[in-house]
């Protein structure tokens, strides 16, 4: 009897040790599946401030240096219009031509007259070498001969003024083909095939594509606070280009109470794609300034939320900051939410991570 109560103490004992053992390793396992992974180690920098130089944004327009209204020099109806808005036009390419027949009336009648008036000096340079002969054979007086010749250069005359009429008449009748001024492209059009063209009245508006321009209005109360040309930067896209020369116009709008100010292009690099009407921003350098600035890639944008993750202990805490003006690469400004010797993680997007550490 006590040998069997002996042998199941025994084996009570051993499934006991057992199950220890099974939840020791169980709880090891445990243990070692929940510990905290490895996060990325991200490089810290102290909040602090540097030396900026302000920046100013106005709205500009791109013009064209060269840019032309066309419009018709003699009254008529619009017979064809050739090109359309964006067309590409040689100089001298006929763009429109309007109704001539009043114009051709007009050169055969003075072909008419120029006739006349050569059949008319014809017969008067015959009478006055007869006259002439007469004169010296002693048939006829001297006040004769003058009259004939008075009569042959008043011929001549009307004869040079018939010309002169004939020209003018083809003159005319010319003026009904519209032609480009000079290689260019066309902006728009403002008439159609069918519409009454008169003078003054525009068809179409034409520039040349290069050299360019950006038009910006600088208030006049501040005329003597007007930034020099190396101060402009003119964005462009995502480029950032450096007119090369500026003209300021000499009088103020009286309604605007502005200055307008022409900054030229160059002929190089994203000037080359840029289009008359395109609007643009013009950024002028001011004095510099010292600014509290962080790197672009430190701030998390979630919405209408702005943050960045500063240092606390080995980890990182996330801080909502209000933002300034973007000053490229030199950063972003912080206007609230920092500290003088915060640290903060230069990449937000890492710091955000799960076991995010401080970095060396």
């Amino acid at each position: 009897m006590k040998k069997k109560f002996a042998n199941a103490t025994r084996t009570s004992l051993m499934r006991a040790a057992l199950a220890a053992s099974l939840a020791m390793g169980a709880a090891s396992s445990f243990a070692q599946n929940t510990a905290a992974p490895v996060g990325p180690a991200v490089k810290v920098i102290a909040a602090g401030q540097k030396s900026v130089a302000n920046y100013v944004d106005m709205d500009g327009v791109v013009e064209a240096v060269m840019q032309s209204t066309l419009s018709s020099q003699i009254p008529g109806r619009v017979l064809s219009l050739n090109v359309k808005a964006g067309d590409r036009v040689r100089a001298g390419q006929v763009l429109a031509t309007i109704d001539d027949r009043e114009a051709q009336t007009g050169v055969q009648r003075s072909q008419a007259q120029l006739q006349q008036s050569d059949a008319e000096l014809r017969q008067l340079q015959i009478a006055l070498k007869r006259t002439q002969e007469l004169k010296n054979q002693g048939f006829v007086s001297s006040a004769a001969l003058d009259l004939a010749e008075s009569q042959y250069k008043a011929a001549q005359a009307g004869r040079d003024s018939a010309g002169a009429a004939t020209a003018q008449a083809k003159i005319t009748q010319s003026f009904s083909r519209i032609t480009a001024p000079y290689d260019a492209w066309v902006l728009e059009t403002s008439a159609q095939a069918g519409d009454l063209a008169m003078p003054g009245k525009p068809l179409m508006t034409v520039y040349a594509p290069q050299p360019l321009r950006v038009v910006m209005q600088w208030p006049a109360s501040q005329k003597s606070a007007l930034p020099k040309l190396s101060d402009f930067q003119i964005q462009l896209g995502a480029e950032s280009v450096q007119p090369v020369a500026m003209q300021i116009m000499p009088n103020a709008d009286g309604v605007s109470q502005t200055i307008g100010i022409k900054l030229d292009l160059p002929r190089t690099g994203s000037a080359l794609n840029a289009t008359p009407g395109q609007q643009v921003r013009v950024r002028m350098a001011g004095a510099s300034q010292a600014k509290g600035l962080v790197p672009a890639a430190a701030i998390l944008r979630r919405g209408e939320i702005t943050a960045v993750y500063v240092a606390q202990g080995n980890g990182f805490a996330m801080k909502l900051v209000r933002l300034g003006a973007d000053h490229g690469s030199a950063g972003v400004e912080i206007w609230a939410g920092l500290k003088e010797g915060d640290m903060i993680a230069i990449d937000a997007v890492q710091a955000g991570m799960r076991g995010a550490h401080v970095g060396k």
